[in-house]
């Protein structure tokens, strides 16, 4: 009975005894795998300890964020630079159209003020000071991480 019992399993083992290195190998990059985890998950959570993470989100109303007459900042980035362009190439159009694509262009601003949580003051502003308020809120936008067209073609946009 141990010989045929020895008989079946000598594929076992000679299969464990070829196969050796790589079953160690896939034991010892698991491991290393789940310390890697568990050292990134006591980082978060010393981090979250240190910035009280929790104190910070509390008052943010989560529900706003749902809101089926939100649009995504994707679309609404966009709509800038498509818009921006516009803007830029406007000087062979008529002074309605160019009018109509600066409204356009501070209302998607407006939006993406209130979506990143930034203070603007453009509808309350008109002329050079409304000029001027636009260039700021696109300086904090680009800071922000939303980068739009420069003011004059061909010039970058630059902010420390």
């Amino acid at each position: 009975m141990l010989a045929i019992l020895a008989v079946c399993c000598l594929p076992a083992v000679f299969a464990l005894i070829f196969c050796a290195d790589e079953i160690l190998d896939r034991v010892i990059c698991r491991w290393a795998e789940w310390r890697e985890q568990r050292r990134e998950r006591r980082t978060i959570a010393r981090l979250d300890r240190a910035i009280e993470a929790d104190a910070l989100t509390r008052d943010i109303d989560l529900t706003q964020l749902d809101r089926a007459d939100r649009r995504p900042l994707q679309q609404i980035a966009t709509d800038l630079r498509r818009l921006g362009g516009h803007r830029l190439a406007a000087a062979d159009r008529s002074v309605v159209w160019h009018g109509a694509v600066i409204d356009a262009y501070d209302e998607r601003l407006r939006a993406a003020c209130r979506a990143l949580g930034i203070t603007e003051h453009l509808a309350e502003l008109d002329g050079v000071d409304r000029e001027i308020e636009r260039v700021r809120v696109e300086g904090l936008l680009h800071v922000a991480g939303l980068t739009l067209p420069a003011a004059r073609p061909g010039h970058h946009q630059r902010h420390r």
